[in-house]
């Protein structure tokens, strides 16, 4: 399947999710290129909400059979009622069909209104390409 291009008239090849996972930190060294992902996790839990966390969150995407300029969107969407609760959008610029692309979006503080299941959703121009799902848990303070 292709995507039409934003900058002419040639279809893009619909980019392949390869992975996606919430972490800590995602960090690239300088030297190597090589990414790092510390604290990889699919559960985030609270006492109180709307819960804010504090610390950073990282997204690492990588994905693959893609070649030219996507417009790229990032959705957070609670899956109860399949609302969007927050968003990113931006453009990757990939050059080399059979190779990859990794993608990271860095978030400061995420708010969550209740705890149940989220998902990050990557899309590609308006096609979707892939997500990860995380659940935020409520927890007795003690």
């Amino acid at each position: 399947m292709a995507l039409p291009d934003p900058g002419g008239g040639r279809e893009l090849p619909r980019p392949v999710l390869q992975a996606m996972l919430v972490c800590d930190q995602a960090i690239r060294e300088a030297e190597t290129n090589k990414v790092s992902l510390v604290g990889i996790f699919d559960e985030i839990r609270g006492a109180e909400f709307p819960l804010a966390r504090a610390r950073p969150t990282a997204l690492y995407a990588r994905v693959t059979d893609a070649e030219g300029l996507y417009q790229i969107r990032l959705e957070l969407v609670r899956l109860e009622d399949e609302q969007s609760v927050g968003r990113l959008d931006g453009e990757m610029t990939v050059g080399d069909r059979m190779g990859f692309s990794e993608l990271i979006f860095n978030f400061d503080r995420l708010i969550f209104e209740r705890p149940g299941r989220y998902e990050f959703r990557l899309f590609a121009g308006d096609r979707h390409v892939g997500g990860a799902v995380f659940t935020v848990i409520q927890i007795e303070e003690r």
